[in-house]
């Protein structure tokens, strides 16, 4: 029986993936291709997936996309260019550097596709002032150990460079572009997808300031020195942001809708308890695990299973030198909660198939995880103090492993109760 389960709890994950494909949901956010110039450009985990299908569309077309390494595809004419994340390198600093040439000096007459999608806050990388590459890794490295929510860090990012918080837009003007954007961010909101590079912003180099002084990371002067000058953030209302329409084609909230249609066939009662939930992975399963508890003692013996369902995007603060990420540590301390439960199983996974610092989508669980956990001498609160929960999950075999989805629209979790 607990096969069965956890094998439908990877079934809706892939469900939830799937119906993210930009080859199955952009051609219908696509207009005619316009007559004279056009260029395509892009940045994220899914842009090439996106390059991929509107060139399926529109035939061949000039332009430029970066992702991540191992995300490629092949595309007709567009150039793909691999790059690291979640921390930039030098692969996508040449290939932003690259991208801005290929926009900037372009007139009126001449349309700019841009196809942006989670990960392009990494892999379009062009520090601003003077700060270097590896100066912007360092702060890079510690916004993700520092438990700050993604919206905080994405504030931090545009203010430090030349290309994010509208200005990729800027660079582009006078230029039409239409920006389509593949959300993975709490709300999706456009100005937080891939730190807003076509979108303006209305932070202040002081809230970024704020935001440092609030997560304890040191910044070097170069960085200060930005902050104590105009940013390039653009306004909202910045004259070279009218040009440009953003429009978001998928989200996880239609993810979300799909994996319960399925389960609702599969004779499922489902309940999405959000698809913008945020906070500290730990805690929020810690929350997940007393309200299944409570769902299950509130049902009758002969009920149909019940299904909770979320997305967002959660946080690590990283205490301990373990492999882990966001998803397999909420599986984790979910597992832990429940300390063996009967009758509830579950499944957290991000839809990029890259969970924090391993290339793997996340884990299960299920009444059996203590017992597994203990067959291979492994102790789960002592996985989660290091924060390996990559490692756990290794070893008891319980991880999944997806490889590039060519997609993401951020956390997936389902728990299943009986």
């Amino acid at each position: 029986m607990a096969d069965k389960v956890q094998d439908f709890l990877r079934q809706l994950f892939q469900r939830a993936v799937e119906v993210a494909d930009p080859m199955k949901s952009l051609a219908a956010y696509l207009p005619e291709k316009p007559a004279g110039r056009v260029v395509v450009i892009g940045a994220g985990k899914a842009s090439a997936r996106m390059a991929e299908a509107v060139e399926a569309v529109w035939g061949p077309c000039d332009g430029l996309v970066i992702t991540r390494y191992g995300y490629g595809r092949p595309c007709q004419s567009i150039e793909i260019v691999e790059a690291a994340h979640p921390v930039p390198d030098a692969a996508g600093l040449e290939a932003t550097r690259r991208l801005l040439d290929l926009v900037g000096g372009l007139g009126e007459e001449t349309f700019i596709l841009a196809l942006i999608s989670g990960g392009a806050s990494a892999l379009l990388t062009a520090p601003a002032g003077e700060i270097t590459l590896v100066e912007k890794q360092a702060v890079n490295q510690a916004l993700l150990a520092s438990g700050a929510p993604i919206g905080q860090m994405n504030v931090v990012r545009k203010h430090l460079s030349r290309v994010k918080g509208g200005q990729l837009a800027a660079a582009a003007y006078p230029a039409t572009m239409l920006a389509l954007l593949l959300s993975d961010v709490p709300g999706d909101d456009p100005a937080e997808i891939g730190s807003g590079p076509t979108v303006g912003d209305a932070s202040s180099a002081e809230d970024v300031k704020a935001i440092l002084t609030r997560w304890k990371i040191d910044v070097p002067a170069s960085v200060e020195a930005v902050l104590n000058g105009p940013t390039g953030v653009l306004d909202p209302a910045d004259e070279k942001l009218s040009r440009v329409t953003n429009t978001v084609f998928a989200a996880p909230s239609q993810s979300l809708e799909a994996a319960k249609a399925l389960a609702e066939e599969r004779g499922c009662e489902v309940e999405i308890l959000g698809d913008a939930l945020e906070g500290e992975a730990r805690e929020v399963a810690a929350e997940h695990a007393a309200l299944a508890l409570k769902k299950q003692a509130e049902r009758q013996a002969d009920s149909q299973p019940l299904l909770l369902l979320s997305g967002g995007e959660l946080t690590v603060t990283r205490r301990g030198d373990g492999v882990g990420g966001p998803n397999a540590e909420y599986a984790l301390a979910l597992a832990a909660a429940l300390n063996g439960a009967p009758g509830i199983h579950a499944i957290a996974c991000d839809t990029d198939g890259v969970d924090g610092a391993a290339e793997v989508a996340g884990a299960v669980i299920g009444p059996e995880t203590p017992a597994r956990a203990a067959k291979a001498g492994r102790v789960m609160r002592d996985a989660l103090g290091n924060n390996d929960a990559h490692g756990f999950f290794a070893d008891i075999g319980d991880q999944v492993v997806t490889g590039p989805t060519l997609t993401n629209v951020n956390d997936f979790r389902a728990i299943w109760i009986e």
